[in-house]
């Protein structure tokens, strides 16, 4: 198809569903939704090189528009942020409107600080290895209102309360229509443990579409609950005294159509390279959650009988593992597994990517996770848990991101210029940040994730 006719029978159809603006998106280092939008009529100019971006971009911060120091990005420069068409998307909460996912593009090629180029190229590290990954992201949230004191839950039930269900009906039905009408598939809700807290799974699919999703999920959700008059937060840690909200990441391995990780002879129903797969997200861990727990904030979350994936292990159905394998009645085994040390602060594109990479590792090194854990780590000894390497994982980002430094296998995954801006970025945060108290914390975050 010639990219003359392509934009024809692309703008048609905007047109025939009233679309006056297409949104180009890009989600930068701080996992900030960002974009620039080009009205339908203007479209032919910018069809095929997209608008332009300062190179800057890549090196802001979360609290304020200037870009972080050493980052290896400057004001000086000119990125192309290039529509990928096959993500455009009407959207339905916003008539009039269109949103397509941007590829940053320097001198017609892919530019090293693209973290949305990251990710593909790390969906192509494992087709070389003869494996296609399929991944969902699972989102907590808080739905809030604005009182004359403050923000406050929509509801004061507990987990799964159906009475939280009728409370929130019309925000949860309006966002999962929205959902559904931007081809994304919805699976499962139910009221979380804490106040106002809700989860809405999504289905798999592949790797990009997973993340691009991720994109899509969070503007929906925000965007149907401001038509409700609330505010929709996938901030880890809003309340002291209440849950905190993840963000876990779902993933299974193929190849020509076949879930490789079912084995009803392995270790907790999983195939050996799904072992190895998980044990290379073991291995590599603290460091990612630089990338997948990436704010201050995130760390009020990683705490010991949480939930939350505090310490390094794996298990069979166990919640306070890091890596979680869910049973498969229907398989006898495990179709999938979950990490569970990832939140919502996360750039999707970077916290798959480097999920992946870390995976690729394990089976190109052929490893073998620990014994899984059957109980709670936190219950565990101190001797007990080393004994069985099971090990605490960072409780803050500065060491977290110490990690990250040291880890040539995801750095390199990087490339130097991504680590660089990312580093930067991250490290100003942790130093802008790290003596805050809750409070301020929640005042400056609570709208920008």
């Amino acid at each position: 198809m010639s990219g003359q006719y392509r934009f024809k029978k692309i703008k048609k159809s905007l047109q025939e569903a009233g679309v006056k603006f297409v949104r180009i998106l890009w989600c930068d280092n701080a996992n900030i939704i960002r974009g620039k939008a080009v009205h339908v009529e203007m479209l032919s100019h910018y069809f095929e090189h997209g608008v332009g971006i300062s190179a800057g971009e890549q090196g802001i911060p979360v609290m304020y528009d200037a870009i972080a120091p050493d980052s290896g990005v400057a004001p000086v420069g000119e990125i192309r942020l290039v529509p990928d068409w096959a993500s455009l998307t009407p959207l339905p909460y916003a008539p009039g409107h269109a949103r397509v996912l941007g590829n940053m593009i320097l001198d017609g090629q892919p530019w090293a600080f693209c973290p949305r180029n990251f990710l593909i190229q790390m969906i192509n590290a494992a087709k070389n290895q003869g494996l296609e990954i399929q991944a969902a992201f699972e989102n907590e949230f808080y739905l809030l209102k604005h009182t004359d004191t403050g923000i406050a839950p929509t509801d004061s039930t507990v987990f799964a309360a159906t009475q939280s269900m009728d409370i929130n009906r019309e925000v949860i039905d309006g966002i999962a229509d929205a959902l559904i009408a931007q081809g994304i598939p919805v699976e499962q809700y139910y009221p979380e443990s804490g106040p106002g807290q809700q989860e809405i799974s999504v289905r798999y699919t592949d790797a990009l579409e997973a993340a691009n999703r991720q994109i899509a999920f969070r503007e929906t959700v925000r965007a149907i609950a401001r038509q409700h008059h609330l505010t929709a937060s996938f901030l880890p840690k809003i309340f002291a005294d209440a849950a905190s909200s993840g963000c876990h990441i779902h993933l299974s391995l193929w190849h020509d159509g076949k879930n490789l990780l079912p084995d009803t002879q392995g270790v907790c129903g999983v195939s050996q390279i799904g072992r190895a797969f998980s044990a290379g997200i073991l291995e590599h861990l603290p460091a990612l959650m630089a990338l997948t727990t990436p704010s201050v904030n995130s760390y009020r979350r990683i705490r010991p009988h949480t939930w939350s994936g505090a310490f390094r292990c794996w298990g069979l159905d166990n919640r306070e593992a890091a890596v979680r394998v869910p049973s498969d009645p229907g398989l006898g085994s495990s179709s999938h597994f979950e990490v569970k040390t990832v939140d919502a602060s996360a750039n999707p594109f970077l916290a798959l990517g480097a999920v992946i990479a870390a995976g690729l590792d394990g089976v190109q090194r052929g490893l073998e996770p620990p014994n899984p854990v059957t109980e709670d780590p936190g219950n565990l000894s101190i001797e007990q848990r080393t004994a069985n390497l099971i090990d605490p994982l960072p409780t803050n980002l500065g060491d977290a991101i110490a990690r990250l430094q040291d880890n040539h296998v995801l750095l390199n995954a990087l490339n130097p210029q991504l680590s660089q801006a990312f580093l930067a970025v991250r490290q100003a945060e942790w130093l802008a940040m790290k003596d805050w108290e809750l409070e301020a914390e929640v005042k400056l975050l609570l709208e920008r994730y």
